[in-house]
């Protein structure tokens, strides 16, 4: 809880500066290591094992994620918009409940992605192995910490240089496209268009951990997203570029392809969900060891009265504190469970959680449920984008649990006392760093990206239906079919097909995030596919550590620069 407590207020100071934040689990089992073993002599402590560092690991990286629950985006968005700000008492319930939801629905969602489908959830992964190589012993293990220790310094100094030098930037892939309609006479460049070498490692690392089916959807995706379905977006003028033309369109490209990637991976997944369920029905009669109850968190008795209580408590809280009407809190906390299982499958398959893109279906969801109502229109997003985030940081958690052979049930109590602790700390440095949100926020000093977002979408979405961009929602309609077609394919069809078939969620990602994410991704899958071809022996024993030590080190450097700009805000 302590190490929590210090790494929250690194994540709430990033998000309201940059947009971004960080999953801090390797951080937190890398620091907790460090720490006890620096301990153990002077103050005679014994050590610090793996199970217990897995433990600290989760309850850190949970309140660390505490930012999901609404402190950086719809909570101060609703401040400029309507002036309301909560009180620290109820800001803090507030982060909390909302965060509980998505706890409720990680349990629920364990068993059938880490146990039967067994997603890879690269996070997980890499956090996994980097414990696992630290704790080891004897010559193996150490040439595999070895080969950790240099990943991460190479992906460190990537990023070190990267961010205070320069030096190293995303590289344009040299192509252009011969531009048509209204775009008849200009050329589309590939840098434009977001086609780039990215320069994170980190994604590099996540690519290797994915898998190539997954990295190559990503491809496929972005191809289609911003090689394909742009120019023709940008020739028929359904998006139109900003006055003052820019080196890179992605953030007027995406208002539109946002929605068709959003239903792809809505559709995928709860058809993926539901066809679970049903198979589960269908064969009701399964191993003691598949239900064994080391491997439950909780009886399924348990679980339902603690998710009944959790929905109880989401839909008091919004009733209670912003004056929602009580039916669109229980729609909202019903949308925020839906919307967190597509969150938990995207996280899943590719490590990355499209928690934004997912928070604009609630804000347009209720934009037609409640138009007009900017608050109903942020808060109810607020509920699903909590639930998504704290539910993808849960099962990335039990991932590493899973693999290091931790019980599940202390897990989840970890993660209970991970959220107390980035409530308190998290509406604690919320409210220190910004006192006077309409005065502070979206200018040099808090530039505030992500509530610049939240806020515009709540102004535009509150009229509904019509605000979404023309075009997009028989795209929507298309891409949800597809969807639907991809994930029964994917479970009841042959098993060539099964194979065969491209991750749906994957796919949709890819057209929400730039495509030099969605090329990095792959390359790494493709690196890691062909050095298991190559050399399989060599690859089993250092594919995976290789990769871990990319994520650990720019992750590393990223809280340190995080600590450096907070250090200098403070002073």
């Amino acid at each position: 809880m302590v190490l929590g407590a210090i790494l929250t207020p690194c994540n709430v100071y990033s998000g309201l500066k940059i947009g971004w934040s960080f999953n801090m689990s390797i951080v937190a089992a890398l620091l907790s290591y460090g720490f006890w073993n620096l301990a153990m002599a002077p103050l005679g402590a014994r050590r610090w094992g793996l199970l217990e560092n897995n433990i600290n690991q989760t309850t850190a990286s949970s309140a660390a994620s505490i930012i999901s629950g609404g402190l950086v985006a719809p909570i101060p968005a609703l401040a400029l918009l309507t002036g309301q700000t909560l009180p620290l008492q109820w800001l803090i319930v507030w982060v909390a409940v909302v965060s509980l939801l998505g706890v409720s629905v990680a349990v629920s969602m364990r068993r059938q992605l880490l146990v039967v489908e067994q997603l890879t959830f690269p996070a997980g992964v890499a956090t996994a192995e980097t414990v696992q190589q630290i704790y080891a012993r004897g010559a193996e293990a150490a040439a595999r910490v070895r080969m950790l220790v240099a990943a991460l310094m190479v992906s460190g100094a990537v990023k070190l240089v990267e961010t205070f030098s320069g030096w190293i930037r995303a590289w344009p892939l040299p192509f252009q496209l011969s531009g048509s309609g209204a775009m008849a006479g200009r050329t589309l460049g590939g840098g434009q268009l977001g086609f780039a070498l990215d320069p994170s490692l980190l994604l590099v690392g996540f690519g290797a951990i994915i898998g190539l089916r997954a990295g190559l959807s990503l491809l496929i995706g972005a191809v289609l997203a911003w090689a394909v379905i742009a120019p023709v977006l940008l020739a028929r003028q359904a998006v139109v570029l900003p006055a003052q033309d820019a080196a890179f369109w992605y953030p007027a490209l995406v208002e539109w392809l946002l929605w068709p990637g959003v239903a792809l991976m809505v559709s995928a997944s709860l058809t993926a969900f539901g066809l679970a369920i049903w198979s589960r029905r269908r064969t009701p009669n399964q191993t003691a060891a598949s239900r064994s109850a080391v491997d439950q968190p909780i009886s399924r008795q348990a679980f339902w009265l603690a998710f009944a209580a959790t929905l109880l408590l989401a839909v008091v809280a919004q009733v209670a504190l912003f004056d929602i009407a009580i039916w669109v809190a229980v729609l909202a906390v019903l949308l925020a469970y839906a919307l967190a299982v597509v969150a938990a499958r995207v996280v899943g398959e590719t490590g990355i959680p499209p928690i934004g893109a997912l928070g604009k279906v609630s804000q347009l969801s209720f934009g037609v449920l409640a138009p007009a109502n900017l608050t109903a229109n942020l808060m109810t997003a607020n509920v699903a984008g909590g639930a998504a985030g704290q539910c993808a940081d849960l099962l990335n958690d039990l991932k590493t649990g899973h693999l290091v052979g931790a019980t599940p049930r202390l897990q989840v109590t970890a993660q209970l006392f991970g959220i107390l602790t980035g409530s308190v700390v998290g509406s604690l440095a919320y409210l220190a760093l910004i006192p006077d949100p309409k005065a502070m926020l979206i200018t040099a000093e808090w530039p505030a990206p992500a509530v610049v977002t939240w806020k515009a979408v709540a102004e535009v979405l509150s009229g509904g239906l019509s605000a979404v961009p023309d075009g997009a929602l028989p795209a929507m309609g298309l891409a949800a079919a597809l969807g639907v077609l991809l994930a029964i394919m994917r479970a009841m069809g042959p098993a060539v097909l099964s194979r065969l078939a491209p991750s749906a969620p994957a796919a949709g990602l890819a057209f929400v995030i730039p495509a030099s994410n969605s090329i990095s991704l792959f390359l790494g899958s493709m690196a890691a596919a062909v050095a298991t071809a190559i050399a399989p022996a060599w690859s089993a024993r250092f594919v995976i550590v290789l990769a871990a030590g990319l994520v650990a080190g720019e992750s590393l450097v990223g809280v340190l620069v995080a600590f450096m700009r907070l250090a200098g805000a403070a002073g």
